[in-house]
């Protein structure tokens, strides 16, 4: 099936998937039966989200949907002293409802219709969460966001980005996916 429906989406999985994979032409139909699509419920990876669906949709594969509960994150903030610690199992457990609430609303959207969804939940360090994920399942793509809730900061310009860190580290191709920019509208019959 040729990837022509997706557009940039192709052209960039085109320059991410090597190794032998698609070298220019799709070999089969079945290039993809398993896609993971890690979300934090920030717009752009919803977008990833979106565009998942569609790669799963045209080679018929299973969608994994994760969402990683990032307990390092919670364990620094209980010890700076901005969350008590002897809160932490409720705070953990408040985060597990959002996330099932979060990811049902995903699951209801009109696209995600025929397509087989399965939910993932999990603790612990968002990208290594992701990358074992892939392994242990035997992913063929991941689709994340190219940046999530958590933009900038320090940890950033030292350590990179979840979807950095997942790229080098899944053992599988790695789609990121960018916010969609909104197509500046050209007047008709005037010149720019």
């Amino acid at each position: 099936m040729p990837l022509a429906p997706f557009g940039m989406a192709s052209a960039l999985l085109m320059s991410v998937v090597e190794a032998g994979v698609l070298r220019g032409v799709v070999m089969a139909d079945h290039l993809f039966t398993k896609i993971l699509v890690p979300v934090d419920f920030s717009p752009c990876s919803e977008e990833a989200f979106r565009l998942a669906l569609s790669f799963a949709k045209s080679y018929q594969a299973e969608v994994l949907l994760l969402h990683v509960v990032d307990t390092k994150s919670l364990d620094a903030l209980n010890r700076l002293g901005l969350a008590p610690a002897t809160e932490a199992a409720k705070q953990k457990k408040q985060l597990h409802h959002f996330a099932r609430l979060n990811a049902r609303q995903l699951l209801a959207r009109d696209d995600a219709k025929g397509v087989t969804i399965r939910r993932l939940l999990a603790d612990g360090c968002p990208f290594e969460e992701i990358a074992r994920t892939a392994r242990v399942e035997g992913v063929d793509l991941v689709v994340m966001g190219s940046y999530g809730g958590a933009i900038g900061g320090v940890d950033k310009i030292f350590f990179g980005s979840t979807a950095e860190k997942v790229v080098r580290t899944a053992g599988c191709p790695v789609l990121t996916v960018p916010l969609p920019t909104k197509r500046a509208k050209v007047k008709t019959g005037k010149s720019l």
